[in-house]
């Protein structure tokens, strides 16, 4: 148990889908055309790590003194970074899969690229924040800051809906992201009428 509640041991976790995807990557040796195969698994546990990190404050209001919840939600940084690594991980194989910077501007208006830029930049600073000493010294400007993560959140929804034209996968991913935020605004909001 002790080895569990590890950080170390969380981290390992979050690394196990990315091991394939470096063995891959380590083996290629005719060219960047294969790593084409890499975008879609590391986009997609980009955006699952960041839904699951966004959907533990509703789960705990939904079930309060839920312990595997508490368990998790002491290490949504953790998601949130890791979410970040992948959409690194991602952003860099499109970048080399693009080949030079001219394939990439003849694309980047398209509504399922720039969206992605445009999340992925978001993503910047709420990783390097994403740590004791800034919560520290930005106080209540932390959390205004982290609530970047819902339009960032739209816009990786947008990007896969639009580079993949196929609604299903991406609204099985967001849908249960949106019921529970609709839950937990109603339930603040609700709360917040009963204190007043």
């Amino acid at each position: 148990m002790r080895l569990f509640n590890t950080v170390y041991f969380f981290w390992a976790l979050l690394a196990l889908p990315a091991i394939p995807m470096l063995l891959k990557i380590l083996g290629v040796l005719e060219g960047p055309e294969h790593l084409e195969d890499l975008l879609h698994p590391s986009g997609e546990f980009a955006a699952r790590f960041m839904i699951v990190a966004m959907m533990l404050t509703p789960l705990r209001m939904l079930f309060p003194r839920t312990p595997w919840l508490d368990w998790l939600a002491a290490r949504r940084r953790a998601l949130g970074v890791a979410a970040f690594g992948y959409a690194l991980l991602h952003t860099l194989l499109y970048v080399v899969t693009m080949e030079t910077l001219a394939n990439m501007l003849a694309e980047f208006w398209a509504l399922g690229i720039w969206t992605a830029w445009a999340a992925f930049l978001i993503f910047i600073p709420l990783a390097i924040t994403s740590n004791d000493y800034s919560v520290r010294l930005l106080r209540r400007s932390w959390k205004r800051l982290h609530r970047w993560v819902y339009p960032a959140a739209v816009l990786t929804l947008v990007h896969w809906i639009f580079v993949h034209n196929n609604l299903g996968p991406a609204l099985a991913h967001f849908i249960p992201l949106a019921g529970l935020e609709i839950y937990r605004v109603f339930k603040s909001r609700k709360l917040l009428a009963a204190s007043a």
